[in-house]
C-alpha cells in the first residue's frame, strides 16, 4: 500500500517546526521578545521542537538523571519516581521533605504522606500534560499506588532487565507490561530512560503516537489510516531535509542533531493545536477547536540557561544565556513559549 497524500497542514508542520525552533534559538541568544512574527506562535503556548530541550525534560536530564549516583538501579528509580508525576515542584517537594532521593533510603509511605499533605493544601502534584491513571491493585490515593509500584518494579529487577533489552522497543515492552503503564506513558518513559546511561538506543528505532499526535496526523494526512501512524512518522523524519529545502526553510537542528522520531511525534501533537488556529477547517479525530494555553512573554524575559543534553549525544553546545541555579532553572523557562 502506497503512502497517502498529505494536505496543506503538512506544509504548516514544517513551517511551524522552523519558526518554533527559531524562537528557542533566539531565547538562547538572549534576544528580547517578540521572538517570532508567526501570529499563532506569538499568541499561543507550544512546546519546543526538540523534546529534550523542553523545560521539564531539561530538568529531568540535568537534575534527576545526571545528578547523583549513576548506579543503574538508582537512575531507574529516579526516572520512574519523577516520571509518574512529571512535575518539577513535586520532585523538589519530595527532596525538601525527605532529603536526597535514593533506593535504599526511600520510604513510599512517608512520600505518600508528603504528597497527600500537598494535595490537601490545594497543590497540584501531577503534570497536566497527560493523564496518568491509578494503578490497579495498588493502594489509594493514586499517588500512593505509583510510589508502591515504583518499588515493586525495582524489586522485580527492572533496572537489569532494561539494561539487557536489545532495542528501544524492548525497553518499551518491559515498561508497558506493568499495570497502569499504557502505550503513551510506556513510550515516554522509554525515551527518558534512554537519556541516561542505563540504555543507549537510537531514537529512530521505534515510535508510539500519542493521542495528540494522532489528531495532528489526521489533519496533516487527511484520510490516512491511523493504524499506520508509526509509518507516517517515520516517513516524516526521513524526508525532513527535503521538506525544509522545498519550502525554503532554514532549520539548523539541535546543534546539528536532526529531528528524531520522538521529536516528529511531538511535532504532530503541536501541529494538532496549531491547526486549530491556522487551519480551522482541518478536522481531526479529536474534535477540538481551540487552544487552551495563551502565551504572554515577559518584557524582560531572562535568557535560557545553557542547555544540558545527554553527554553521549556529543552535541557541541556553546555556553549561551545565563547559567542558573537549580531554582532558577525550574523558573527561567516558565514563559509560556516553552512548556512540556
Amino acid at each position: 500500500m502506497g503512502m497517502p497524500v498529505p494536505g496543506s497542514v503538512y506544509d504548516s508542520y514544517w513551517r511551524f517546526a522552523a519558526a518554533r525552533h527559531d524562537v528557542y534559538l533566539r531565547r538562547l541568544r538572549g534576544e528580547a521578545p517578540p521572538w517570532t512574527d508567526d501570529p499563532v506562535i506569538a499568541a499561543w503556548r507550544f512546546t519546543n521542537v526538540y523534546r529534550a530541550a523542553d523545560r521539564v525534560s531539561q530538568y529531568l536530564i540535568r537534575n534527576v538523571i545526571y545528578a547523583g549516583n549513576q548506579d543503574r538501579s538508582e537512575v531507574v528509580f529516579r526516572v520512574l519516581l519523577f516520571k509518574w508525576f512529571n512535575r518539577i515542584s513535586t520532585w523538589e517537594l519530595l527532596q525538601e521533605r525527605l532529603g536526597p532521593l535514593g533506593v535504599g533510603s526511600f520510604d513510599p509511605a512517608a512520600a505518600a504522606r508528603v504528597l497527600s499533605g500537598a494535595r490537601a493544601a490545594g497543590e497540584r502534584i501531577y503534570s497536566a500534560a497527560y493523564i496518568v491513571p491509578p494503578v490497579p491493585g495498588e493502594p489509594s490515593p493514586k499517588h500512593a499506588g505509583h510510589l508502591a509500584l515504583t518499588m515493586r518494579m525495582l524489586d522485580a529487577g527492572l533496572p537489569d532487565r532494561l539494561g539487557e533489552a536489545g532495542s528501544l522497543e524492548g525497553v518499551f515492552r518491559l515498561l508497558r507490561a506493568w499495570p497502569g503503564v499504557g502505550d503513551f506513558l510506556g513510550y515516554q518513559m522509554a525515551i527518558d530512560m534512554n537519556y541516561s546511561n542505563v540504555i543507549d538506543h537510537d531514537e529512530n528505532e521505534f515510535v508510539v503516537a500519542g493521542p495528540g499526535a494522532l489528531d495532528g496526523l489526521s489533519k496533516a494526512w487527511p484520510g490516512a489510516d491511523l493504524r499506520r501512524a508509526a509509518e507516517l512518522i517515520r516517513a516524516t523524519a526521513a524526508e525532513q531535509d527535503e521538506q525544509f529545502a522545498r519550502l525554503g526553510l532554514d532549520f539548523p537542528g539541535l546543534f546539528g542533531r536532526p529531528l528524531k522520531l520522538i521529536d516528529c511525534q511531538n511535532l504532530y501533537c503541536e501541529i494538532s493545536k496549531y491547526a486549530r488556529a491556522a487551519h480551522p477547517d482541518a478536522s481531526g479525530v479529536a474534535g477540538r477547536t481551540r487552544i487552551k494555553q495563551v502565551y504572554r512573554a515577559a518584557p524582560m524575559a531572562a535568557p535560557l540557561p545553557t542547555p544540558f543534553f545527554p553527554p553521549k549525544w556529543r552535541l557541541n553546545v556553546p555556553a549561551v544565556g545565563a547559567v542558573a541555579s537549580l531554582v532558577q532553572l525550574s523558573m527561567a523557562d516558565s514563559a509560556p513559549v516553552a512548556v512540556s
